[in-house]
């Protein structure tokens, strides 16, 4: 039995994997910071046949992370795939004198990465196999306006893995970066609704075909990829305008 452990999995993206690995007869290891939620999501995984383990786990914590990821290869008996998957969005509080907000989200979606995932390193280093996962975003090529901490923690996980894949391909270690563009899952919120959303059933779907090819980046949908292009080519004075106007707010 193949074994996952998956990170933000009480809600979104995060459940809707733990699901469907579950579905795929998986052996599930599933970790949030809110339990009442993660037990919801372990019953439904159970009722799929998956065999799940659950662990309360706050990402910015690195002694528990190191912890849980322990205990859940002694849980599993093994590890196959890690997905950091959990993540914070929200507005920077760019008017507010404070770096709290924005560093909330930095740290989280940051370092909750690192500490989430390099524990596994050096078992999947000794088994010569294993796959890494984070889930970066389409805004990691997009800047965002009210949205620079998000942004640039994307940018910074998807660098990462950019930076650690030629050396973890000599131990046979996949890394795979995943950018989503707007999933309909509950951080998806104020004028980025008005966007084509896909589910997060469907994107689930999708990414474990992606993460089992061990493609190195995947953008989804695959129509991101226009936009993306677009914002290279055009001039940046333009794209600061067009964006100001989407995500307008009145000036206070």
């Amino acid at each position: 039995m193949k074994k996952v452990f998956i990170t933000g999995a009480s809600s979104g993206i995060g459940k809707a994997l733990a699901l469907a690995y579950a579905k795929h007869n998986w052996c599930v290891g599933i970790s949030a910071r809110r339990s009442d939620m993660l037990e919801e999501v372990s019953t439904i995984c159970r009722e799929s046949g998956g065999e799940i383990f659950t662990y309360q786990l706050d990402v910015q914590d690195p002694e528990r992370c190191k912890s849980v990821a322990k205990q859940f290869i002694n849980d599993a008996q093994g590890i196959d795939c890690v997905i950091a998957n959990a993540g914070i969005g929200g507005d920077d509080g760019l008017y507010t004198g404070s770096s709290k907000d924005i560093n909330n989200i930095l740290n989280t979606n940051i370092l909750g990465v690192t500490n989430s995932l390099m524990p596994f390193i050096p078992t999947m280093k000794d088994q010569k196999n294993g796959t890494l996962v984070c889930i970066s975003s389409v805004a990691s090529y997009v800047p965002l306006p009210f949205h620079g901490g998000y942004s640039s923690s994307k940018i910074a996980i998807r660098m990462i893995f950019d930076s650690w894949r030629p050396t973890l391909q000599r131990h046979n270690i996949k890394t795979v970066s995943i950018c989503p563009g707007f999933i309909d899952t509950p951080i998806v919120k104020g004028p980025a609704r008005k966007f084509p959303m896909r589910s997060a059933e469907d994107a689930a779907f999708k990414f474990i075909k992606i993460i089992r090819k061990g493609k190195k980046t995947y953008v989804y949908p695959w129509y991101y990829k226009f936009l993306i292009l677009l914002v290279r080519i055009v001039p940046e004075s333009f794209y600061n305008i067009v964006i100001r106007k989407m995500f307008h707010r009145p000036i206070t």
